[in-house]
């Protein structure tokens, strides 16, 4: 294995005023071990602990910003599923008196406790600035592992926080994780069914759509940049594609249908379900609507299709063995294969980023549960148990967790799980039902 050795480099980030990030790590591909491995199953989750930061000028507003950046950190870290949040009670250590950089530290108080990993900050406040410096810690080896600076507006807190542990995951698994991404869905609260969308934990939802009628199905572009869904808002059922940044829409308003909209990985294009033959088909579109060319042919509905990270295949649902299944079309060929097998009615399929596993809703045992199987057709395994009825699973852009929704608690709400279906909790609470989510990327891969 070839030795790496990382020079002290100062990264320049402009995006969100964030003006400054520095990284000091020295470090070999020898002495980098896996702690976490996304594939297994059973995953023994990380003791980590997380205090309080260091504030400089000790003035009440540097504190409370000082407070909720470190309890920020914790709750964004738990939310992956991979850490056991130790319980600050427990620490032998005081943010102010003690030190927060590797000579200063004693190891052997935070290991007495469990805590594998450590995470250490200072904050200062000046003006309408704040200066954050972030930590990783093995606490076994008494080493550091990441270190980082970042400097920036008040406004500007949560994106630090963030930035710094999509560092701390992609030390950890090889991805940035899920911090920068945000997650669709539709909601009822204003009384019609609108497109809204959130922050990855469910921080800050808002409204995307104001259609006053049907809005479904939505879709983001690979880039983040549009978003495709159906609206009834013209009195049928047509595709629309909203360029996010300029707030302009291009109709695809053809005769029948026009629904369940997928953006092509990497490429301005999309497939939808479009009517107008008469026969519900998935076509290939550009993204101004003009059709390239039809991709199903076969008497039946097919609808719902979903890509391959590659954009070599795709999965979708048809009838055409006589109730809803799920099917794979190689792009290039034309050739189908059938899917799914077992029950009579499954449908929402979703291919994960990783490319090997598709997700799908199937009624089992007169319920509607999550399911996820290889693209192959091995390896099936249900998710979700005697919990309501749950349905259009969306997998977040590094492949370990799948949003869903679920009326296990009354309502429809968006809820979120791991890969394998454990640490299942409800994302948001709001006015109205919420269903079909749906991942974008992760912003902080650029």
């Amino acid at each position: 294995m070839n030795v790496r050795w990382l020079r002290c480099v100062v990264l320049f980030i402009a995006a969100n005023l964030l003006i400054g990030s520095v990284v000091c790590l020295a470090q070999s591909d020898k002495d980098q071990y896996e702690y976490i491995d996304i594939s297994n199953p059973f995953l023994r989750k990380i003791p980590l602990a997380v205090p309080l930061f260091k504030n400089a000028n000790r003035t009440g507003e540097e504190k409370r910003l000082s407070d909720s950046s470190a309890d920020l950190l914790a709750a964004s870290l738990e939310f992956t599923g991979y850490f056991k949040l130790l319980d600050r009670g427990a620490f032998l250590f005081d943010p102010q008196k003690d030190g927060i950089l590797t000579p200063q530290i004693n190891f052997a108080n935070w290991t007495v406790i469990g805590a594998e990993l450590l995470i250490t900050g200072s904050l200062k406040e000046s003006g309408d600035n704040i200066t954050m410096e972030l930590r990783l810690f093995d606490t076994f080896k008494a080493r550091r592992i990441i270190g980082k600076k970042y400097t920036g507006k008040k406004a500007d807190q949560r994106r630090m926080i963030h930035r710094f542990c999509s560092e701390v995951i992609k030390y950890l698994t090889g991805k940035p994780g899920v911090f920068g991404s945000k997650i669709a869905f539709v909601s009822t609260g204003s009384g019609n069914k609108e497109i809204y969308s959130c922050a990855f934990d469910g921080y800050n939802p808002h409204q995307m759509t104001r259609n006053h009628s049907i809005s479904l199905f939505p879709a983001w572009s690979s880039d983040g940049r549009y978003l495709a869904y159906t609206s009834y808002k013209k009195g049928k059922p047509d595709l629309f594609i909203k360029n996010l940044a300029e707030v302009q829409e291009t109709t695809i308003n053809k005769k029948g249908l026009n629904i369940t909209p997928a953006w092509v990985p990497g490429k301005f294009e999309l497939a939808a379900t479009l009517s107008f033959s008469g026969d519900q088909e998935i076509y290939l579109l550009t993204g101004s609507g003009k059709v390239i060319k039809r991709l199903t042919n076969l008497r039946g509905i097919d609808v719902s299709p979903t890509w391959s990270p590659d954009g070599k295949k795709f999965a979708f649902v048809s009838n055409r063995s006589g109730s809803p299944q799920v099917y794979v079309q190689d792009l290039a060929s034309g050739k189908v294969r059938r899917l799914t097998y077992e029950g009579n009615y499954n449908t929402q399929p979703n291919w994960s980023p990783q490319g090997d596993k598709i997700a799908y809703a199937s009624v089992v045992d007169g319920r509607r549960n999550i399911v996820v199987m290889g693209f192959d057709g091995r390896g099936l395994l249900q998710l979700t148990h005697e919990s309501g009825d749950n349905e259009a699973p969306a997998w977040s852009p590094d492949g370990s967790l799948i949003a869903f929704s679920s009326n296990r608690e009354g309502p429809f709400r968006i809820y979120v799980m791991t890969a394998f279906g454990t640490d299942q909790r409800r994302l948001l609470v709001m006015t109205g039902e919420q269903t079909n989510p749906k991942w974008s990327m992760n912003a902080f891969n650029n």
